[in-house]
């Protein structure tokens, strides 16, 4: 399985791309989509444009997005909230199936609490996947969210199977 993780962002638009073989976790790639243009179309545009060139280049199986959360800023949430439309978007445009997690969610599958600061999230990535070297901040995010997913997907197949095994 090959992961695709994206980290929302209106200026900056975090991915990260790990497979997963069994419990064995291996970097692919990561990097950061910055958004150009005058306008908010533009911009969206850009990291459309962008982020389907890197589904295109490396070809993951399936995604997962950070969820947004609202915040005190209303207009600040809304931008958000666009940016992460092109971040789910982009990937179901490719056929892939979307994961959704929220940010303690990918903190606790990471580093084990769910109130981790973004150094201890960035040192359990560059743990999980030795030698890695991560494009910024927000492309650590969007490992962590590649990361989660795996750990997700692979307790599913394994409650699958249980409940195959336990109705045969």
């Amino acid at each position: 399985m090959r992961v695709l993780g994206v980290d929302p962002g209106l200026r900056n638009l975090g991915w990260g791309i790990i497979d997963v073989n069994g419990s064995r976790l291996s970097h692919v790639a990561n990097g950061v989509c910055h958004s150009s243009g005058t306008d908010m179309g533009k911009r969206l545009m850009s990291l459309h444009q962008q982020l389907t060139d890197v589904i295109v280049q490396y070809q993951p199986t399936t995604a997962a997005v950070e969820q947004t959360f609202v915040n005190k800023d209303g207009a600040g949430t809304l931008k958000l909230g666009q940016a992460r439309g092109i971040a789910v978007l982009v990937p179901a445009q490719a056929g892939l199936d979307v994961g959704e997690y929220y940010p303690n969610a990918v903190k606790k599958a990471v580093v084990g609490v769910g109130h981790a600061d973004k150094r201890q999230v960035e040192h359990m990535v560059k743990l999980q996947l030795p030698g890695v070297k991560i494009a910024g901040a927000d492309a650590a995010d969007a490992l962590a969210i590649a990361i989660c997913h795996a750990h997700h997907a692979q307790s599913a197949g394994h409650l699958a199977n249980a409940v195959k095994k336990a109705i045969a």
